[in-house]
Formats: structure tokens, C-alpha cells, sequence
């Protein structure tokens, strides 16, 4: 499979190396506007680079391209791969705009092309070990749920990340993480309350989910954090509770009434980090859905619906006020 990579920031070098570790793909070109950036990461994944998207996808004899440019150019890029026949694996969020998304998403159906979204939590292992825990039974029937996701604010770095119409800002660029992974967890999502800080130094917002199933999430999300990036994730049911702390832990625990178990007072799954990163797992399955023609455990459905809840967040956060999923379809501003 022959694959080429548009944005040679960060995360398109995760993307190129990636690649380079999977067998049975072959990196055909990387493309950034920036020449220097493009050279260094053809250099390193021993390809050609270009600084015209347009040049790569008729050159390149690409057959996917992966889109880790900046949010707000996502759309033009996805549309643009569509109609040149490319199979397309795009960075999250799809987009900052449901319109945009709705847009990209009916460009890949007209041009016959896969479009996957980049929403890499659901292939961090504790994640998935957490959500096959859940979804067992483990600890009963899911009641309410935390997450927060906390890190240095990347507009320190990438000047941006503070202008939330290109970024989106931390609800659509960070939490939007969270999001999609509960919305994968506990079902479709009724309604959002939400706050927000925002300043030169601080991006901080805090979101309340309540799920169709009656279950309530609570998720947190701050850029400007002085210290490590962590997360951390925590799910109570009618039998027990399990979370993950990567602040404390790598292993993943699940905690159950004494009086369910025979020894002890807790259960402990203990969850090592393995060889492969989520994003070599990721890619790699996006590739073996274009090679199998198989569906993805993350759909076009997925991506949209995740944006659709964090715009409904930050139209909570303009508001004041509960934002009920679906109901209100007028267009959001991420600021």
C-alpha cells in the first residue's frame, strides 16, 4: 500500500514513522509548504517531498493520504484527496464546522474513497480494556463517568493553537477526544452543560454528557496545565468502579465490592504499554479496512457525531444554558 502524508508538523512525523514500521507499506511522498520541514521528514522516512499538495497527489502514485494539517484545513485537503481518487485518513477534529464535515464526508462517498478520522484514543490499550471491562459487565450497569485530559498549552509551541478558528480551542481539539471515546463507551449522547476559561495563558472547560442510557459524564480539558500532559479516566457502575491514571499508573484498575470477590478487597487488571503505539495500531487498521474492505471501529458517523457534541459544548459555554444533542442545528463559531 502505497501512502503519502500532507503537514510534516508533529503529528505528520508521527503519521510518516508510523508507516515506515508497517509492513507492506511504502511511504511515497510528504508535503508542507514549508520546504525545509518537508525535506527533513522525506529525509527521514526516505521519501520525495513536495510543497504543493496538488504536485503530490498526481505524482506521488499515492493510493492514501493522511491530513495532519491544522484543523481549519482539513476540509480543502480531504476534498481535494477525494477528488483525486485517494483514500483519505484525516487527523481530528474532521473539521471545526458540521457543514464542513457533512461536505467532506459526501466528497469521499461521490468520489468512491474511504474517509477515516484520526480519533486514536480508541486504540490506547487501557481504553479498549476499560471499554471490553464495561461492556462484560464488570461493573454492572454504567452509572457516571470522569475523564480529564491535561497538558502545557500547545500554542506555546504552534502560535495557532490560540486562534480557536483555526484550532477550535481546547473543547474541539482536546476534549473532543473524550468525547468521542465516551460516546463510544456509553451510547449517543442526550445533552451537554458546560463552563470555560480562556485567556492568553489558560484554555480550561469542564462538560457535563448525559447519555441517552440515563449514565452522566464529566469531562474536563485544560491547556495551560504546569506540569506533564495526563489523563485520566474513571467509570462507577451498580457493581464497581475501574479507571486509569497515568499520572499514578500505567496499569489499569478495577475496583469491586469486597463482598463480590474472593480474594481481597480489589480486583487490579494490570495494563503494560506495548511495542506498537496507538498510532502505528491506528494506521494500521485504517489500512487493513482499504485492504479488506472492512468498516472501521471508527466511522465517518463517529467523527461527525463527535464534532456535533463538542459544538453543542461550546454553544453551552456561549449560552449559559443545556444544549440537548440534535435539537438545535444552527451553525457554532468554536470561539
Amino acid at each position: 500500500m502505497k501512502v503519502a502524508v500532507v503537514g510534516c508538523g508533529g503529528m505528520g512525523n508521527i503519521h510518516a514513522e508510523c508507516y515506515a514500521n508497517i509492513s507492506g507499506v511504502t511511504v511515497t511522498g510528504v508535503c508542507d509548504m514549508l520546504e525545509e520541514r518537508a525535506q527533513q521528514l522525506a529525509a527521514k522516512v526516505g521519501t520525495k517531498a513536495y510543497v504543493s499538495l496538488a504536485d503530490m497527489l498526481a505524482h506521488s502514485d499515492c493510493e492514501i493520504v493522511s491530513i495532519t494539517l491544522p484543523s481549519y484545513l482539513h476540509k480543502s485537503a480531504v476534498i481535494e484527496a477525494a477528488k483525486a481518487g485517494k483514500h483519505v485518513i484525516c487527523e481530528k477534529p474532521i473539521a471545526l464546522h458540521l457543514e464542513d464535515a457533512a461536505e467532506m464526508i459526501e466528497a469521499c462517498r461521490r468520489h468512491n474513497v474511504r474517509l477515516f478520522v484520526g480519533h486514536v484514543v480508541r486504540f490506547f490499550s487501557e481504553y479498549v480494556q476499560m471499554k471490553q471491562q464495561i461492556d462484560d459487565g464488570s461493573i454492572g450497569r454504567l452509572g457516571v463517568a470522569h475523564a480529564k485530559r491535561i497538558g502545557v498549552h500547545p500554542g506555546d509551541i504552534r502560535p495557532w493553537y490560540r486562534e480557536d478558528d483555526k484550532s477550535g480551542g481546547v473543547v474541539l481539539d482536546l476534549m473532543v477526544h473524550d468525547i468521542d471515546y465516551m460516546r463510544w463507551v456509553a451510547g449517543e449522547v442526550r445533552s451537554v452543560f458546560a463552563q470555560h476559561k480562556h485567556n492568553d495563558q489558560v484554555d480550561y472547560a469542564t462538560a457535563t454528557l448525559v447519555f441517552e442510557s440515563e449514565a452522566v459524564a464529566n469531562l474536563e480539558a485544560y491547556w495551560g496545565y504546569p506540569g506533564a500532559f495526563t489523563t485520566a479516566v474513571e467509570f462507577a457502575g451498580s457493581g464497581g468502579v475501574i479507571r486509569s491514571d497515568r499520572s499514578t499508573s500505567k496499569s489499569l484498575q478495577v475496583r469491586k465490592p469486597a463482598a463480590s470477590l474472593s480474594k481481597g478487597p480489589f480486583v487490579e487488571v494490570p495494563e503494560s504499554p506495548g511495542y506498537e503505539t496507538p498510532y502505528e495500531k491506528e494506521l494500521r487498521h485504517f489500512i487493513e479496512c482499504v485492504r479488506d474492505n472492512r468498516e472501521s471501529v471508527v466511522t465517518p458517523k463517529d467523527a461527525y457525531k463527535a464534532l456535533e457534541i463538542a459544538l453543542a459544548v461550546v454553544q453551552s459555554v456561549q449560552t449559559g444554558k443545556v444544549v440537548t444533542i440534535g435539537q438545535d442545528k444552527r451553525e457554532v463559531s468554536p470561539t
